[in-house]
Formats: C-alpha cells, structure tokens, sequence
C-alpha cells in the first residue's frame, strides 16, 4: 500500500521554491532582529538613565546595577493595576431567583430526542 505512493517533483514550480525560501528567510531574519532588539533594550534603558544621572550631577560607577529589584516591580504594577481597575465595592453575596421560563417549542423538543430509542 505505502509503495504505491510517489510523490511528483514536477509538479513544483519554480515560483513555488523561490516563494518558500523567500518566506522562510523573512521569518528568520525577522526572529534574528527580534532577539537583538529585545538583547539590547536593557542596556539601552540603562545608558538613557545613566546620562539622565550625569546631567542631575549624580555619580554613577560603571559596575552599579540601576535595574530595579523583581519586588518593586511587583509593587508597583499591582499599584497600577488597582489604581486602573478602581470601582465601587459590591457586597459580593450572590442572588438566585427562580424565573418562570414562558413556554417555547424548543424547551419541548428536547424530550422527544431519544424517543426512537425507546419505542425499539
């Protein structure tokens, strides 16, 4: 059965092949500036800070870490997120009412579905 099947290279067109490679290489080149993009956005956040820094006449050594700290990071954006999501408090206690549904065709329909079934 497997042997029968053949796979037919001239059905391939050129444009199909230079199509393909061309797609593939945009891809690739986009994920490679992608990474250098994202590899160097830090240490182009830390130079605009350090020169913010210098022109406030503070001194900055080279060595120094001006990244901040994975918990002031949280802090801050959970202050952010309350501050932006800020409404009225509810009493959070649920209501369950009991509605009298009005009657349709389509609530019926559904116990007549395995009525096949049952006669057999």
């Amino acid at each position: 059965m497997f042997a029968e099947i053949t796979f037919d290279f001239s059905a391939i067109s050129e444009f199909s092949v230079v199509l393909a490679v061309v797609g593939y290489l945009t891809v690739f080149f986009a994920l490679v500036v992608m990474y250098f993009v994202y590899n160097n956005i830090p240490k182009l956040i830390n130079l605009k800070t350090r020169q913010r820094l210098r022109k406030e006449g503070k001194h900055v050594e080279a060595d120094d870490e001006l990244a901040m700290v994975g918990e002031v990071n949280a802090a801050i954006s959970m202050a952010l997120f309350m501050y932006l999501n800020e409404h009225d408090e509810e009493s959070h206690t649920l209501t369950i009412k009991n509605v009298q549904r009005s009657y349709t065709p389509w609530s019926s329909k559904i116990y007549n579905v395995n009525d096949y079934f049952k006669m057999k």
